[in-house]
């Protein structure tokens, strides 16, 4: 195995975990958000309030239209 296909699965592995937690971390902040203000989980509206927030959390992070990401330091 040459040394590109080394250096490659690394850092493909800590691209995956590092989306996977950025993924649970806005799911999460949109789950207490919706308990904090007294909506209890399982409830109707517990459910509209979560889909609402982790909606307007994507929109949050998400790229403008036809903004390209900028090279990271990492």
């Amino acid at each position: 195995m040459n040394s590109t296909k080394m250096r490659i699965l690394p850092i493909a592995t800590v691209l995956a975990v590092l989306s996977l937690a950025g993924c649970g971390s806005i799911e999460s902040a949109a789950q207490d958000d919706c308990t904090s203000i007294g909506w209890q989980i399982g409830s109707k509206g517990y459910q509209d309030c979560y889909k609402a927030r982790l909606y307007e959390r994507k929109l949050d992070y998400s790229l403008p239209p036809g903004d390209q990401p900028s090279p990271s330091l990492l």
